[in-house]
């Protein structure tokens, strides 16, 4: 039985008929995982062991095997093996040179995750210093309108006090040993208030 064409759906892009028509494409993450799987297998000592063990199985195999069965000649200074051990040469080293490549990019990413993490925690304890100023400010500023206050009360107890003695009639030395002991007190007051300014 024939397929008859099939309508295409208003909701769906043309030209994809669905999963089946994606062409497959290799990852490049996963071909980068690759090449770092393998360099770093590449500077185990495994591998060195394993290339080693390699290395003396094929020489004896060539050295010691019948004729009929050797495949590289020691005569010819073992050609195959050094046209093997070329060719793993030759490539491991792009794809050790693409595992740095990988590795720097992030080392870069991670380097300028950093730096805006720096840039946040300076801008945040810029910030912090800033709002302990303006607290200290502020703590300053009550202080000194606590000290005017009561630099104001004192000075107006101290006139009621002159206004009551020359009402109830006292000497004009009285007033003058009064006016002296306040001007003290108001010395000591304001070199203990420095004191704490300090």
């Amino acid at each position: 039985m024939a397929r008859k064409g099939r309508i295409p759906e208003l909701d769906a892009p043309r030209g994809r008929s669905g999963m089946l028509a994606r062409t497959p494409r290799p990852s490049r993450d996963r071909f980068g995982r690759g090449t770092e799987w393998i360099a770093r297998a590449m500077g185990t000592p495994w591998f060195l062991i394993a290339l080693t063990l390699f290395c003396v199985a094929w020489i004896s195999w060539n050295t010691m095997a019948p004729n009929a069965l050797r495949f590289d000649s020691a005569a010819n200074g073992f050609t195959a093996l050094t046209l093997v051990l070329s060719l793993q040469a030759s490539y491991a080293a792009p794809l050790i040179l693409l595992a740095q490549n990988r590795q720097d990019d992030r080392d870069r990413v991670q380097i300028e995750q950093d730096r805006q993490r720096s840039e946040r925690n300076l801008a945040d304890t810029e910030y912090l210093a800033r709002e302990v100023v303006a607290l200290r400010m502020k703590i300053t500023d009550l202080s000194e309108e606590i000290v005017t206050r009561d630099s104001l009360r004192d000075a107006l107890r101290s006139f009621v006090e002159d206004l009551d003695a020359r009402a109830a009639g006292e000497s004009e030395e009285v007033v003058a040993e009064r006016e002296e002991r306040r001007e003290r007190r108001e010395r000591a007051e304001n070199a203990e208030r420095r004191a704490r300014e300090r």
